[in-house]
């Protein structure tokens, strides 16, 4: 693994760390350069509770791996979630830092409802 992947995986260790102690679910994403997943999981992360990606065939553009992508996959990730009765949850950005895409994602999942 080069020193970028080592550094996202050491943010990334940090971060899980302090959502252990709390006991919310967890928002985990995870983007490629050609899409972008989001999922709720479980506060002991054993079952996903909610997913939405830019890879399933109901959300899928002409180019899934954009802001406007990502921000379509935090609105319908937040719904999916209230509908759920899942409120509060605790955002992994998976190591990645907090702009862009990532950035989008959050913003779009807060302003449709979901706590964070």
């Amino acid at each position: 693994m080069g020193i970028k992947g080592e550094k996202r995986q050491k943010r990334a260790l940090k971060t899980r760390s302090k959502i252990a102690l709390t006991n919310n679910n967890r928002l985990t994403i995870f983007r490629s350069n050609s899409n972008i997943y989001a999922q709720i999981t479980s506060n002991n992360g054993s079952e996903v509770l909610v997913s939405a990606s830019t890879s399933e065939s109901a959300l899928k553009s002409d180019n899934n791996g954009n802001i406007d992508a990502a921000s379509r996959i935090g609105k319908v990730i937040a719904e999916r979630a209230l509908e759920k009765g899942i409120e509060k949850v605790s955002f992994d950005r998976s190591g990645y830092k907090y702009h862009g895409r990532v950035k989008a994602l959050a913003e779009a999942a807060r302003e449709a409802g979901l706590l964070f």
